[in-house]
């Protein structure tokens, strides 16, 4: 039994590893829309599962890190927590050889934190 178990994290570390960050947020946002940690639009989303089930589910709000916010224009409100802790990808720092070569950084899964709208407000105001 301890072997299924096994097997089943390891699908989903190798699932992960293929996902671009905007599919592991958007999983991430729909399953804490689900548990009511999230708000949603109101409206329903139709998916289709692996076995190719449709199933519908509620529309979760748009949800970003601290720095997609100010890039948008908003900063998060004084005393808010994140909603989430989600593992996506971040690149790291890039080297400039001697001869002017760039050399790109590897890409590596790190734990980033989420506020959703209500946690935020217009920049200035």
């Amino acid at each position: 039994m301890a072997r299924a178990g096994i097997t089943a994290r390891k699908d989903r570390k190798e699932r992960r590893n293929k996902m671009t960050n905007a599919e592991i947020i958007y999983r991430e946002s729909i399953r804490l829309a689900k548990e009511g940690i999230i708000e949603t639009t109101g409206r329903m989303l139709t998916l289709e599962k692996d076995d190719g089930e449709t199933v519908q589910v509620p529309e979760p709000v748009a949800i970003h890190t601290y720095e997609r916010w100010r890039e948008m224009g908003y900063q998060v409100q004084k005393g808010e927590k994140a909603i989430a802790r989600i593992r996506i990808w971040k690149k790291a720092k890039s080297i400039k050889q001697e001869d002017g070569t760039v050399i790109e950084g590897p890409m590596f899964l790190k734990d980033a934190c989420f506020f959703q709208a209500s946690q935020v407000r217009k920049a200035g105001l």
